[in-house]
């Protein structure tokens, strides 16, 4: 019964806080476009957004719990956190991009040529990479790279906060 009750718990609270995460990586992406920094440096600050919410998801299922989380408990919630924030950020972000804000695009673009013009790439070597930069840079690719690189990297964040947050129960050891 404890274990079906936590189980529930873990399913709660992941899905509770990855919409949380999806919600705040969607108003961060925003606030992004709309100071003109989506590929500049501060876009990196979206990693403190994660290590907050992964860290209250944590807390969150210890309130709810017996107080203790496992280091794999934690691991999975913060990844599980990850995964549903997103995919509903890059769910958003592919629709934002398509019917929007139809410049984004066209915009990435020019600034990947820009950065391999900054790099003395030659002409014809830009020339060469401009099919690649299109692939990489259409909404469905910008969709696929976001689930996986926000699996990626919020996988990597809940390694970070679970070495902090976890509470092995002292029964269990």
């Amino acid at each position: 019964m404890k274990e079906a009750t936590q189980q529930l718990s873990t399913k709660n609270i992941s899905l509770k806080w990855g919409v949380i995460n999806g919600l705040a990586g969607i108003i961060f992406f925003l606030i992004l476009d709309f100071i003109g920094q989506t590929n500049g440096p501060v876009r990196w600050f979206g990693l403190i957004i994660s290590f907050a919410i992964i860290y209250l998801a944590h807390k969150a299922y210890k309130e709810e719990g017996d107080g203790f989380m496992s280091f794999g408990k934690g691991l999975g919630i913060g990844t599980i956190v990850s995964l549903i924030g997103a995919m509903i950020n890059s769910i958003f972000t592919f629709f934002y991009i398509s019917y929007i804000n139809t410049e984004f695009i066209e915009q990435a673009r020019e600034k990947a040529i820009m950065d391999m013009e900054n790099q003395g790439n030659t002409q014809a070597q830009i020339d060469q990479a401009i099919p690649w930069i299109e692939r990489m840079t259409s909404p469905t690719a910008l969709l696929i790279f976001g689930i996986i690189g926000g699996v990626f990297f919020g996988f990597i964040v809940s390694l970070l906060v679970t070495i902090f947050t976890k509470n092995t129960n002292p029964e269990n050891i």
